[in-house]
């Protein structure tokens, strides 16, 4: 197992947003800084979204029963695709609103200093808990480009906490440069419109997380890769003539249920055809842990298939 996993990311980004929550809350509400409001529902909101993504960890594991016969592995992916919901309404949409308000009937701050001092506090802590993000990520990431290894990856928290953090820091600096603005031109009404640059951030980030949670919600095929290294292994066999179609899709990062589509000799009999289904399903599993199930069926591949599921998403 990785040193740095997922999981471990997101206990650090939630015992870092919740230290910076109350103290942000607090520097809120002696200064009445509307960037400082925002930061402190924006830390609150990731904090409360840091427990989701346990929750969904754990329901994941939960195993298969009668009601669930291929397990709860999707409920990561459900409740990846809530926390992108609740950073869109709750960590985008208040802080847009505090920030109009306050640019609507600007106020200046009290105590300034505090503001600085809090924020530097919380950019080092949450550039702690990026750090662990981002080491979790690379882990999974591979010799795969940052852009790519988002899109293809499917476990969603692996990239969900490092976006989480990167926002965070975003957030943090423009809350400062809003609050040196405010103050050196006398004008209450930069620290509103600095709220409301970070509820953009915030709707932003949530946007492409609820994207990308949402296609492994409906059903994401597993890597091509998988795919060609599973049809090698079945060709080996010397009664497969060919392997017609395979259909992939993951219901959890580590668990792909397969479909496959074989042209087999014509001779066999019916007990020779159950004997090799089974050699082939216990083969393929276990020279690729990650394959939960195995359906293996004859197929004629002289009959025009739908069309071969390596490169598609099922």
């Amino acid at each position: 197992m990785a040193k740095y996993t997922s999981r471990t990311a997101i206990i650090a980004a939630l015992i870092g947003n919740l230290l910076i929550a109350v103290t942000k809350g607090a520097a809120a509400l002696i200064t009445g800084s509307s960037a400082m409001i925002s930061e402190s529902v924006h830390s609150l909101v990731d904090s409360g979204n840091e427990v989701l993504l346990l929750y969904g960890q754990k329901r994941a594991a939960t195993p298969a029963d009668l009601r669930h016969p291929f397990g709860y592995g999707r409920e990561l992916y459900f409740w990846c695709f809530v926390v992108a919901l609740l950073i869109f309404a709750l960590g985008a949409g208040i802080s847009i609103y505090e920030g109009v308000v306050h640019i609507r009937h600007p106020e200046p701050m009290s105590r300034p200093w505090i503001n600085f001092a809090v924020l530097a506090f919380a950019f080092v802590f949450e550039g702690i808990s990026c750090w662990f993000a981002w080491k979790a990520f690379s882990a999974a990431q591979g010799d795969q480009g940052f852009w790519e290894s988002i899109h293809e990856s499917k476990d969603p928290t692996s990239f969900m906490v490092l976006f989480e953090d990167s926002a965070a820091l975003v957030g943090i600096v423009i809350a400062a440069v809003g609050t040196w603005l405010s103050l050196t031109y006398q004008a209450p009404w930069i620290d509103g419109l600095s709220s409301v640059l970070i509820g953009l951030v915030l709707a932003a980030v949530a946007v492409l997380l609820a994207r990308e949670s949402k296609e492994l919600l409906i059903g994401e095929r597993a890597a091509p890769e998988l795919s060609a290294a599973v049809r090698r292994t079945i060709e080996e066999e010397p009664c497969v003539h060919q392997v017609v179609e395979i259909i992939t899709t993951h219901m959890a990062p580590d668990q792909v249920i397969a479909t496959l589509g074989i042209d087999i000799e014509d001779s066999l009999t019916v007990p020779e055809v159950e004997q090799l289904i089974r050699r082939i399903e216990t083969r393929v599993q276990a020279q690729y842990p990650q394959l939960y199930r195995v359906f293996v069926r004859p197929e004629d591949s002289r009959r025009p298939a739908a069309g071969d599921a390596d490169d598609s998403k099922a």
